[in-house]
């Protein structure tokens, strides 16, 4: 079967290709994509050049869902609603499917969404009700990532969880202290942030602080920094300085170049550092059953799509990159009419 592939050739050029498909396993034609800012990375050229020559020409994109319209082995239904699951495990006994070096992740070295029909194993993708907002749905592997860094913290603390501290007033920062807020609702969440129209968005938090306004007495119990980029620096350093002894700082925030982190600090207080990245199989389907029980999550979330645009061509696809790129908060759908 013929299969066009939209991708990135260099830094702001796209490029149409056509493909071959076989026809085997599930084909799901994409319906609502959704821009992250690794994929900003690659159109903006940010990234080193060595990684941009090495990886480009590329497919971008990593969130999205899409309609099945094939399954050679009849598990799903031509016209079932599925979220994609970018992550290709390879064999690996030690790590986790979504740390291990062994692993191919979409738009990332590997095509990602942009095309008009995705060859899926059935393990990648996870079936959603027809009834879930189709924008916020687009960025479920979004919210798989919180989800799967704070089952992992669940599963390590040993302290106290009363008082829970996020770093960060973007969409990870949002997503994760309303996941937190939800599975821990006896806790104390309280988001630290540089931005008061931003911070102001966390309704469901107990408290909101610019990082220049935090009380004195102020502590918390464990922190999760979702800043990333130079900033990065700065939350750890504020993160260590309010933290209790034996707390645990979970890292998500991605940054092109080393982090200097206070060790001395670190061992004084006994803290625990754990790193988060990408997700798997079973925190989408997590996801997806926490969006079923408690469909007001949509709500909040519904606040994160801040802009919507139908791409039905290559210059529209550039306009929406374009338009995201200027949001300094929020995700840019892409109703995908290609």
């Amino acid at each position: 079967m013929i299969n066009i592939v939209y991708r990135l050739k260099s830094p702001k050029f796209f490029e149409e290709a056509i493909d071959e498909i076989e026809l085997d396993g599930v084909i799901v034609r994409p319906t609502y994509l959704s821009i992250c800012q690794a994929d900003q990375r690659y159109y903006q050229g940010s990234r080193p050049a060595e990684v941009l020559e090495k990886k480009l020409p590329m497919a971008l994109i990593h969130e999205g869902i899409g309609e099945v319209i094939y399954d050679s082995e009849g598990n799903f239904k031509s016209g079932d609603k599925v979220v994609m699951i970018p992550n290709t495990p390879l064999e690996d006994d030690v790590c986790r499917p979504n740390y291990s070096q062994c692993s191919k992740f979409r738009g990332s070295g590997f095509d990602g969404f942009t095309s008009d029909l995705i060859k899926m194993e059935s393990d990648r993708i996870v079936k959603i009700p027809d009834d879930f907002n189709p924008y916020v749905s687009a960025f479920i592997e979004l919210i798989s990532v919180a989800y799967q860094g704070i089952s992992r913290f669940d599963e390590l603390v040993i302290t106290p969880k009363n008082t829970l501290g996020v770093w960060g007033d973007g969409n990870l920062g949002f997503i994760t202290a309303l996941l937190l807020k939800e599975k821990f609702p006896d806790s104390k969440v309280i988001v630290f942030g540089k931005h008061l129209d931003n911070l102001n968005l966390f309704s469901f938090a107990d408290e909101t602080h610019q990082i220049h306004t935090v009380p004195d007495d102020l502590k918390i119990d464990h922190a999760f920094e979702c800043v990333g980029s130079s900033a990065s620096q700065s939350a750890i350093e504020q993160i260590i300085d309010l933290i209790n002894p034996q707390g645990t700082i979970n890292l998500f925030g991605v940054s092109e170049y080393p982090i200097p982190v206070n060790t001395r600090m670190v061992l004084e207080k006994g803290l625990t550092i754990q790193g988060n990245s990408r997700s798997e199989r079973e925190d989408f389907v997590g996801v997806v059953e926490t969006l079923k029980q408690n469909p007001k999550l949509f709500q909040y979330l519904e606040k994160l799509v801040t802009n919507v645009c139908e791409i039905n061509s290559l210059n529209d696809l550039k306009e929406a990159f374009d338009k995201d790129y200027i949001s300094n908060f929020g995700k840019t759908i892409l109703q995908w009419n290609k």
